[in-house]
């Protein structure tokens, strides 16, 4: 055993303690990513989930005050009623899919019963000549209608990122919450608001919101296996450097001297 002496030098004495410290590491990053994996693959079912569910009546999922569940969240409802444009306004920076800048469109709809749902109707450019003044919105169909969306939840300042402003243009917002508009219609509206995918509007504005997309899950399980591999990489190469190391003085130890023999007299 005295050919690994060397492993005693500070040189490898770091490089061993580096190596040790390094597999735990690798091993928790890769416990982390499948973590990730998971939780991803939970919500990505959530909304296919939801996506794929049968519409029911908006009524059914949200009531006045109802605070919009995950399970809920993209839940393909319907709702009867009519547009009530004279109330309506435009959450400011928002981006269509080519990230673009506009507006979202935000109209009441009075169901026959009285109550009020929040309907994003999409997005328009803001192309106007300035930012203060209320753009000019394409008009809903008139009179009692279908209206079919996907649920969505409050939008906060903690869940979204967006600060919610205050002095604004007219009829401006930057956050859809029905607790707020509630206050400003003085009206009971159910908690959360739709999306709306039908009817489609007959010109090429509001455009409508998408389909959310799927959390890139796959990923996650990729770099879980890459640290676990990592993980297990490390002990095999710090033994190939220690053979490495441990040739090398072989071949130095058995290598005849350069100095030259004293010539015989």
């Amino acid at each position: 055993m005295h050919r690994y002496r060397f492993l005693l030098t500070r040189q490898w004495v770091i490089l061993t303690l580096v190596a040790i410290a390094l597999i735990p590491t690798m091993i928790r990053l890769g416990f982390w990513q499948e973590h990730r994996y998971q939780e991803r693959s939970a919500r990505n079912q959530l909304v296919s989930d939801a996506l794929n569910a049968k519409p029911v009546s908006v009524e059914k999922l949200t009531s006045p005050g109802h605070t919009v569940t995950s399970g809920e969240r993209y839940h393909t409802v319907t709702a009867k009623g009519r547009f009530d444009t004279d109330r309506e306004v435009v959450v400011r920076r928002r981006t269509n899919s080519d990230d673009e800048i506009g507006y979202h469109v935000l109209t009441p709809f009075v169901l026959t019963d009285g109550k009020v749902l929040l309907i994003n109707r999409g997005w328009i450019p803001a192309n106007g000549r300035s930012q203060t003044a209320f753009p000019e919105i394409p008009a809903p169909p008139r009179g009692e209608l279908t209206v079919t969306g996907r649920l969505m939840p409050d939008e906060t300042t903690a869940a979204s990122g967006i600060k919610d402003l205050k002095g604004l243009p007219d009829r401006q917002i930057m956050l859809i919450n029905s607790e707020q508009e509630a206050r400003r219609l003085g009206a009971q509206v159910l908690g959360g608001y739709i999306a709306q995918t039908a009817p489609e509007p007959k010109g090429d504005t509001p455009e409508l919101i998408g389909r959310p997309g799927k959390e890139d899950a796959p990923l996650n399980y990729a770099y879980m296996i890459q640290w676990w591999l990592f993980a297990a990489g490390v002990p095999v190469g710090w033994w190939v450097l220690v053979r490495r190391e441990l040739r090398d003085r072989v071949e130095a130890a058995e290598r005849p001297s350069e100095d030259p023999e004293p010539a015989v007299v």
